[in-house]
C-alpha cells in the first residue's frame, strides 16, 4: 500500500468505519473518517484525499450523490461499499462515478488490494498531469514550473527537489528523507540538500532571506507551503 496516502472513509456504521480505518492506518495511510455524506463533502470539498471509500447507503446525502458531487470536481479514485450485491446494483454504482464496488461483508485483505490497485492507477495517470499549488503551476510532462506568470528555469535536480516538496505540502521533511527520495541515496552528505534548497529559494522566493514558501524547521528539516506566512 502507498505509505502516506490520504484516504477518506465515509461509512455510517461505526464498527465498519473503525475496522476499515484501523486497518488502513496500520498499513501506513493517513485516514480521515466521516459518518455521513454531508460532513464528508464539506471536508473534502476544500481538500481532496488521494482515495475515498464510500458507503452507498448513507443517511442524508447518500453515497450516490456524494460520488456525483466529487466527480463534478475531481477524478480521485472512489471505492463504493454497499450491502446491495447484484449486477444491476454494481453497474448503477459504477455509473454514479465509483471506480470500484465492494459488497458487504468483505475481506479487509481484498479491500486493501483494491485500494492498492486504485492508488497505483491514479499515481500512474497523475504523474504527468499539470497541476496548481497556490501560486505555482507545474507541468510534469515537460518539467516546467511557473510562479504566477513567470516561468522558473530549474536544473534537473532543482526541479526534482521542487516537485517532491510541492507534492508533500505542510509536512516537515528531513534532509535525510530528501536525500533518499530525491537523490536516491541511502546515505550521503546532507549539506548537498542545504545547497540545493538555497539555490531553489533564490529562484522561487520573492525574498530568499525571508522565505514565503520553503521554510527551515531548525533541527528537523524543511517545510514547503503555498501560504503567505513567513518563516526562517
Amino acid at each position: 500500500m502507498q505509505t502516506g496516502a490520504q484516504i477518506a472513509v465515509v461509512e455510517d456504521d461505526p464498527s465498519v468505519r473503525m475496522v476499515v480505518t484501523d486497518h488502513l492506518r496500520l498499513a501506513g495511510c493517513e485516514v480521515h473518517q466521516y459518518g455521513d455524506g454531508e460532513t464528508a463533502w464539506r471536508a473534502i470539498e476544500s481538500r481532496m484525499p488521494d482515495l475515498l471509500i464510500v458507503d452507498r447507503m448513507l443517511p442524508g446525502l447518500d453515497g450516490d450523490e456524494l460520488c456525483r458531487r466529487i466527480r463534478a470536481v475531481s477524478n480521485v479514485p472512489i471505492i463504493m461499499l454497499t450491502a446491495l450485491d447484484g449486477l444491476a446494483h454494481r453497474i448503477d454504482g459504477l455509473e454514479q462515478g465509483a471506480d470500484d464496488y465492494l459488497a458487504k461483508p468483505f475481506s479487509l485483505r481484498e479491500l486493501q488490494l483494491r485500494v492498492n490497485a486504485q492508488l497505483r492507477r491514479a499515481g500512474s495517470a497523475a504523474a504527468f498531469l499539470e497541476f496548481t499549488a497556490g501560486t505555482f503551476h507545474v507541468d510534469p510532462a515537460h518539467r516546467r514550473v511557473w510562479v504566477g506568470q513567470r516561468e522558473i528555469a530549474l536544473t534537473t535536480r532543482e526541479y526534482e527537489l521542487f516537485l517532491y516538496l510541492v507534492r508533500n505540502p505542510d509536512r516537515v521533511i528531513s534532509r535525510e528523507e530528501i536525500l533518499r527520495e530525491v537523490w536516491r541515496w541511502d546515505f550521503g552528505d546532507a549539506s548537498t540538500v542545504t545547497v540545493h534548497v538555497r539555490r531553489l529559494r533564490e529562484k522561487i522566493e520573492p525574498d530568499p532571506h525571508f522565505p514565503t514558501f520553503l521554510h527551515t524547521e531548525w533541527g528537523a528539516g524543511y517545510r514547503f507551503t503555498t501560504g503567505t506566512g513567513r518563516a526562517c
